[in-house]
């Protein structure tokens, strides 16, 4: 049985991957295979927190497994102490463009910020008043000062921190906001502290209007937000946080750029990006970019049409789909073995159980022989993903639950994906899946 899984989690898991949407918890209690490639981030997350920086493409076709490893890495993250931004790539967010897209990925990553305390993102005011109170909570236990005294204590330890990121691009005016920050916080300006969150979000439309309301004649844009983010992460430093990582999905939405320009500008973006790292440039701060094969490889279209990213992540003569090179920049995920899908429709089975309170239903033959079924599906040997193998996983339990009268053999026998290969026998279910036996 599966360690038992508490009920409200076990209901996000079970409803989430009916959906085919990845849950945001709980996936350590699904977790199978890639042993290797998790083991692999960890390391770059270790070396973030030691000032270094990481960046990683993490490849493979729909439904292999790309969101469900990168919210395995960003549960993990928070867990250690790090502060998360995440976004999926769209028409109105990309990297660069003519209407303010990059901007639009900009907001979107700052609303996801999340961390340990506050995992579903908006995490941004607690940081900021977190980081105050440990200020605060630090001179009260190195002075007796109290009052006005206090204060300025306080702000000559804020000033401290804000100057370490004046010398960064962009770091001027960011440390006047935190400072900004800081006095209304002391002042009790609760309209003061909103404005200068939404400055942060990057939701001031003028420099103007940032001037009226902070004396800032500065606002992130198109051009300077992937700046601001390199000092968010040595804020968060600063701030008593391990780094910044920094998670993006549906890399897809630059290769379906029809206009080349805009796709070589954003692919541009993703070079800086990637030679920062490279180049010392970038510290505590992690990039994992999640595509499908196609969106990197693709000569006309794809990462690798640009020739400056090709040339540095192109792959070598010696790694092969058995020997791969996972410190190399692409991490390409295989799809999970029959041996790892059985593990995990076992998972699955036992979590709907608990779920559901009542004994599980299916024993190791029926899981065979519902992955026989699975695995037998016209065009299943190049096309069927795990996603699809766990709604349909799902779907069988679930009307097995509400319709405890019929048998497995009767569902899936009338099912819509019969069989290529016609009904199996005994023999032949176990001699097709003798790997699983144990």
């Amino acid at each position: 049985m599966t360690n038992k899984v508490p009920i409200r989690i076990a209901n996000i898991l079970i409803n989430a991957l009916k959906g085919g949407v990845v849950p945001r918890v709980g996936l350590e209690y699904i977790t199978v295979g890639r042993a290797q490639e998790i083991a692999t981030i960890l390391h770059d997350i270790d070396m973030i927190e030691q000032g270094s920086a990481s960046f990683r493409f993490i490849v493979g076709k729909y439904g292999s497994g790309k969101s469900f490893l990168l919210q395995t890495i960003r549960n993990y993250a928070t867990a250690k102490g790090f502060v998360v931004v995440d976004a999926d790539l769209s028409p109105e967010r990309r990297f660069a463009g003519t209407k303010g897209q990059g901007l639009g990925t900009y907001k979107e990553l700052i609303q996801n910020l999340s961390t340990k305390s506050k995992p579903d993102g908006g995490a941004l005011p607690l940081i900021l008043e977190k980081w105050i109170s440990g200020i605060q909570a630090s001179v009260k236990l190195n002075s007796d000062a109290t009052g006005d005294e206090f204060d300025k204590l306080v702000e000559k330890e804020i000033y401290t921190v804000a100057g370490s990121l004046e010398g960064m691009v962009n770091g001027f005016e960011f440390a006047k906001a935190v400072v900004t920050y800081w006095r209304a916080y002391k002042d009790d300006d609760t309209e003061k502290k909103s404005n200068v969150l939404r400055w942060f979000r990057g939701e001031y439309p003028t420099r103007r209007e940032a001037k009226s309301d902070l004396d800032i004649n500065f606002i992130v844009n198109d051009e300077t937000w992937y700046d601001f983010l390199k000092v968010f992460a040595a804020f968060m430093v600063g701030a008593g946080y391990k780094g910044l990582l920094v998670v993006i999905d549906e890399l897809v939405n630059i290769f379906k750029i029809p206009n080349s320009i805009t796709r070589a500008n954003n692919y541009e973006k993703i070079l800086t990006m990637y030679n920062d790292v490279l180049q010392g440039k970038a510290k505590h701060i992690g990039f994992l970019m999640a595509g499908t094969p196609q969106c990197i490889e693709d000569k006309y279209k794809g990462v690798f049409s640009y020739e400056a990213l090709r040339s540095r992540l192109a792959e070598g003569h010696f790694a092969t789909d058995k020997f791969k090179d996972l410190s190399a920049p692409i991490i390409r995920l295989q799809m999970l073995s029959q041996e790892e899908m059985y593990i995990l429709v076992e998972k699955l089975r036992d979590i709907h159980a608990q779920l559901y309170n009542y004994t599980p239903m299916l024993g190791h033959d029926e899981l065979l022989y519902f992955l026989t079924v699975e695995y037998n599906r016209v065009g299943a040997e190049t096309h069927i993903t795990p996603r699809e193998i766990i709604r349909d996983f799902i779907e069988l339990i679930n009307i097995l639950y509400q319709n405890p009268q019929l048998s497995l053999a009767e569902i899936l026998g009338s099912n819509s994906f019969e069989m290529a290969k016609g009904g199996l026998s005994d023999e032949e279910i176990h001699s097709d899946f003798v790997e699983f036996e144990v």
